[in-house]
């Protein structure tokens, strides 16, 4: 199965100014394999810097938001051990 990471970046896209089609276009793009994702047709690899760079962000309910997606449809985890990869339960 195809597995995806995906950066801070895109979690963060739906949230700028949907007015200009480069970003309207990458929002769409982000949010169908964000539906992929959620169908389990391709899996989904987090790491620690992924959370670190979560961590940092000042909004607190879109930092919120992302986590949650995060912990509820990742299928791998990715530790700050080098070569350290942990596959996580698919069925939550």
């Amino acid at each position: 199965m195809l597995k995806i990471y995906l950066d801070n970046c895109c979690y963060n896209r739906p949230y700028d100014d949907q007015s200009q089609i480069r970003i309207s276009l990458e929002t769409q793009a982000k949010l169908y394999i964000q539906g992929l994702i959620k169908d389990k047709q391709i899996e989904l690899v987090t790491s620690y810097m992924f959370d670190y760079e979560n961590g940092k962000n000042k909004l607190g309910k879109r930092k919120q938001v992302i986590a949650e997606f995060m912990e509820s449809n990742e299928s791998y985890y990715v530790g700050s051990e080098r070569d350290t990869i942990r596959r996580l339960e698919v069925d939550r």
